[in-house]
C-alpha cells in the first residue's frame, strides 16, 4: 500500500538540499563562535574564520607550499599560532621536532617566548602523533605542534577528540622530504593551512631585508569559506598583517 496525504494524493518528500548545507554550516559556525578563538592579528585573516579566530580547543594543519623550501615560513606561522596561545592562556607550549633543525631563536622572533617553550623529540611519526594527543588533553598546556611526515584521517580525529577534551589548540606542522603531487587527504581539523614564502618590500634600511611575508591559503575552513591572502610579520604590533600592497590597494579602492 503506497502512503498517501490526507487529501489523498501521494505523498513525495523531496528533501531541500540548501537549506540542508545552510543547516549544517550554521551548526558549524555556532560551535565554533561559542568556543575560544586564537586571534592571529590582521582582521581580514580573523573575519573569514568562524568566530573571528582560530578555533582553541581545535587542531589546525600547517603545511608548506613548496616541500623543503617552504619549511621555514610553514614554522613561522606555527609559532605564530602557539605565541597568540601562549598570550591568550599565558602558559607553556609544546613542540614535538622530527629533526635536529629547530632555530629557537628564530621562532622567538614570531611571538613565541622561549623561556615558556618545551621541546621534545620524536622517533618518527607515531610516537609524535602519540606524544602531541597527550599533550592536548594536558590543560596545563597554552598549546602543542607537533612535525610529522604524514597521518591519516583517524589520527586527526583522535587529535581533534583531545583538543576538545583539553582545551589546547594544536597544530600539526606538516615536513615531507617529497612532494605529494598535489593531493590532499581529507582531515577532521579545524583549519588546514599551506604557506608559502614570497618576495618581502623594502626594508627599513637600503640593502636590508623587509619584513617576512608570506602567501597564506586557507584550504580548509570548517564553518568558513577558504581565503588566500598575503601577509607579512609585524614586529611593532607582534601579529600577523596584511602586505603593504595589499593595504594600499584596498585603500585606493575604498577611495
Amino acid at each position: 500500500m503506497s502512503r498517501t496525504a490526507a487529501s489523498g494524493q501521494p505523498h513525495t518528500c523531496k528533501p531541500d538540499l540548501d537549506a540542508l548545507r545552510r543547516t549544517v554550516r550554521e551548526m558549524e559556525q555556532g560551535a565554533n563562535a561559542h568556543g575560544p578563538v586564537l586571534r592571529l592579528g590582521a582582521d581580514a585573516l580573523d573575519g573569514v574564520l568562524a568566530g573571528g579566530g582560530l578555533a582553541q580547543a581545535a587542531v589546525h594543519e600547517v603545511q608548506p607550499a613548496r616541500t623543503v623550501w617552504d619549511d621555514g615560513p610553514a614554522a613561522a606561522f606555527t609559532a605564530a599560532v602557539l605565541g597568540a596561545a601562549q598570550a591568550q592562556a599565558n602558559g607553556p607550549v609544546l613542540w614535538i621536532a622530527a629533526r635536529q633543525d629547530l632555530h629557537v631563536p628564530g621562532l622567538a622572533a614570531f611571538g613565541l617566548d622561549r623561556d615558556r617553550l618545551l621541546l621534545a623529540r620524536a622517533g618518527g611519526d607515531t610516537d609524535a602523533l602519540w606524544a602531541l594527543e597527550e599533550a592536548l588533553r594536558c590543560p596545563a598546556l597554552a598549546g602543542a605542534a607537533a612535525e610529522v611526515a604524514a597521518f591519516d584521517r583517524v589520527a586527526a580525529r583522535r587529535l581533534q577528540l583531545a583538543a576538545e577534551q583539553g582545551g589546547v589548540p594544536g597544530v600539526l606542522l606538516q615536513r615531507r622530504r617529497i612532494p605529494t603531487g598535489g593531493r590532499q587527504d581529507p582531515s577532521a581539523a579545524a583549519t588546514r593551512w599551506r604557506i608559502g614564502a614570497v618576495p618581502g618590500g623594502d626594508g627599513p634600511v637600503m640593502g636590508l631585508p623587509g619584513r617576512p611575508r608570506w602567501r597564506l591559503e586557507l584550504l580548509r575552513n570548517r564553518g568558513g569559506p577558504p581565503s588566500d591572502l598575503e601577509v607579512e610579520w609585524d614586529d611593532a604590533t607582534g601579529g600577523i598583517a596584511l602586505a603593504a600592497p595589499v593595504r594600499h590597494g584596498a585603500a585606493a579602492a575604498a577611495e
